[in-house]
């Protein structure tokens, strides 16, 4: 894509606007929080004061909407909490002298910019923190003063805390919904493979699932009983419901035995749509009759033999299963498992720091991002204080809350920042001027502008930026600052800004294009691993271990999680290909989905630990995982896989694996998994 076509791109992604679910309740105690705390201030403490204390509960509110499983209150007081540190530091250091301030700017700056190792809501958080501190150490004069201005902005932050745990909207909404949208997308499956018995499941709603049920120990002590075995039992469904409708090794494509499989996959979906709307809204299940009559109808066993009527009956099972589960109890829920349990936030420091050292090397986007970060922020400070204008500190600001680890966000929020802030001060200065506010009405125009922000903000950054506008405007308009004293010099400094964000990412990228060979290699060896492990349960039933299957498959799921991001950046970027073009990638992805799909069709018929050892599945599950590892070396190296070990055992028609007590699983999986490679291989040659 040339730069020409990458700039419009993003221009177009950064001003589109999302139809989104609203959360206005939710929006109102945040909006209403932000009004005790200015009003709290302007009555007993001055509009400096309130200024500070707004700026910490406004921050801390918008903490709390960022996509986190982490509970809400938490999220609150560690974004008032380490705002208020910083500001308190940065006015110690920057009232003495401008050199220390600088410095300052770039360790906070960088650390920032570092912490999106831990996950976008770090990164947010922290971002957000060095931009409002260059705004707020400039309220004080003294060091008591800014203790008092610290202080207030982490009552700002308790405030929204409190709120959250007094007012409480829809307990576990989040994991409720998270939860259901898994069950509903599994429903969705069942359905569209009545039709196409092959088609393609995107586990992103399981993934989402799972990180929605792993919790803290306080989490699980408190979760409704509904929400814990759900996710587990739809894992499970899954797979079964991919055998039961594959040909290959399900019921024939046509015929009595497949209008049967139609019927149960049209049950399966009204049972997991019943049970998402049970879970979603804290519910009793409410089914359809005919569906549970088709499920458990004896004459299944007539129509379907071998593999098939195994399926079937192991997917009535399951979803007699996910109906208790679903059903609202007050019983105490069972306890996690370690491994799904999240630690405390200061347990996570460890983890943290592990991750940003991972990330300590020249091609990491993350320190790319932090060095850039810090580059801007410091320049853009540096050219605030030499440029005419008042309020120097807005081109840094803007800088640091624009910018991200990848090419086409920033470049978007660029465009969309700018954009918002011209509507935003031209609303807020119009309202300003018929009305000529006071300081509470100044206050109360604030508060409504940023309980606008907090209803819209997931509907688009330029919409959001536009709330944010008039919110500062009015915000400073309380200490008697006239907005011609305000609005053009927040205009053309976030116009500074936004550019120097967009040169420095031109100047200094981090581009994706190039690194998607290696993200493809990442996900052919987890999807062999995964495939290999499943086989080897075949050979060795009775020291197979489940958990075993499970971690090689969340691996495999996490790469091909990494792969289509990487490939949803690299769209925009205004860079050649560099070895692997677009339908390169769409192909090769579509055949390694193709080989982790065929590895999910065995683990739907895993056996029993009492079931004797397959003959030959050890040596196909050595195939696969030593010719996977070896292609994935091909592919990083700009090759093309052979996969000789596989293709030399699935040609031997007389190889031990054929002569299995139940072949016909077992062969179909093996000549599938060969197809699904030698795709691989074919798309790599366009």
């Amino acid at each position: 894509m040339s730069w020409l076509r990458a700039l419009k791109h993003t221009a177009l992604a950064g001003m589109k606007v999302e139809r989104t679910r609203l959360e206005p309740l939710v929006a109102l105690r945040a909006a209403v929080g932000l009004a005790i705390v200015i009003g709290f201030g302007l009555a007993f403490l001055g509009p400096g004061a309130a200024a500070s204390s707004a700026f910490g509960a406004f921050m801390a509110a918008i903490a709390t909407f960022q996509k986190s499983w982490r509970p809400r209150p938490v999220l609150a007081l560690a974004s008032g909490l380490t705002l208020a540190v910083s500001t308190f530091v940065g006015y110690l250091v920057g009232s003495s002298h401008t050199g220390l301030f600088l410095a300052l700017l770039a360790v906070w700056t960088f650390a920032a910019g570092l912490l999106w190792a831990a996950g976008p809501t770090a990164g947010i958080i922290a971002s957000g923190n060095v931009a409002v501190m260059l705004v707020t150490v400039t309220l004080p004069t003294s060091v008591a003063q800014a203790a008092g201005h610290a202080a207030m902005i982490a009552a700002g932050g308790v405030v929204q805390a409190l709120l959250i745990v007094l007012f409480p909207i829809r307990r576990w909404g989040a994991q409720r919904d998270a939860l259901a949208d898994a069950l509903a997308a599994e429903a969705d499956y069942a359905r569209r493979l009545r039709h196409d018995p092959v088609c393609a499941f995107d586990p992103q709603p399981l993934m989402r699932a799972r990180d929605a049920a792993t919790v803290t120990a306080r989490q699980a002590r408190r979760r409704p009983a509904e929400l814990h075995g759900a996710r587990g039992l739809a894992e499970r469904v899954r797979p079964v419901l991919a055998s039961l409708a594959d040909p290959a090794v399900g019921a024939p494509a046509e015929g009595p035995a497949r209008d049967r499989v139609r019927e149960l996959l049209d049950a399966a979906g009204t049972v997991l749509d019943a049970a998402a709307r049970a879970i979603r809204h804290g519910d009793p299940v409410r089914l359809p009759t005919p569906a549970l009559a088709v499920l458990k109808s004896p004459d299944t066993a007539d129509l379907l033999t071998g593999a098939p009527l195994r399926a079937a009956r192991r997917l009535a099972a399951l979803l007699d299963d996910v109906l208790e589960t679903a059903e609202p109890r007050s019983g105490r829920p069972v306890a996690p498992d370690a491994s799904m349990l999240r630690p405390t936030l200061t347990a996570l420091v460890p983890t943290v720091l592990r991750s940003v050292r991972a990330e300590l090397h020249p091609d990491s986007p993350i320190l790319r991002h932090a060095v850039r970060v810090t580059a801007v922020a410091c320049a853009g400070y540096l050219i605030g204080q030499v440029l005419p204008f008042g309020h120097g500190y807005w081109a840094p600001m803007a800088s640091v809350m624009i910018m991200r680890p990848d090419f086409s966000q920033t470049y978007a929020r660029a465009v969309a920042r700018f954009t918002g802030t011209l509507v935003g001060v031209a609303v807020a200065t119009g309202i300003v001027q018929l009305a000529q506010p006071g300081m509470y009405l100044s206050g109360f125009l604030a508060v409504v502008s940023a309980g606008l922000m907090y209803v819209l903000m997931r509907t688009s950054y330029a919409v959001s930026q536009v709330c944010v506008s008039a919110y500062v405007v009015f915000l400073l308009g309380m200490g008697g600052v006239r907005w011609d004293q305000t609005v053009p010099d927040r205009v053309a400094l976030t116009l500074v800004g936004g550019l120097l964000a967009m040169l420095a990412y031109a100047l200094y990228p981090a581009w994706e294009t190039p690194r998607l060979r290696t993200r493809l290699a990442d996900w052919i060896a987890a999807d062999g691993r995964y495939a290999a492990t499943v086989l080897g349960h075949y050979a060795a039933p009775a020291d197979a271990r489940r958990a075993d299957v499970r971690t090689a498959l969340l691996a495999a799921r996490d790469a091909r999680i990494d792969w289509q991001d990487a490939v949803d950046r690299a769209a925009g970027e205004p860079v050649r290909h560099r070895g692997l073009s677009r339908a390169a990638a769409d192909g090769a992805g579509e055949a390694v989905a193709a080989l982790g799909r065929n590895a999910m069709l065995l683990e739907a018929h895993l056996p029993d630990r009492s079931q004797a050892p397959v003959p030959g599945a050890a040596a196909l599950a050595e195939a696969v995982r030593a010719d996977t590892e070896a292609g994935a070396k091909e592919v990083r190296e700009r090759g093309v896989p052979r996969w000789e070990r596989v293709r030399t055992l699935v040609a031997d028609e007389g190889a031990p694996v054929w002569g299995a007590p139940d072949p016909g699983v077992l062969r179909a999986a093996g000549r599938q998994l060969l197809d699904a490679l030698d795709e691989v291989s074919e798309a790599l040659r366009t």
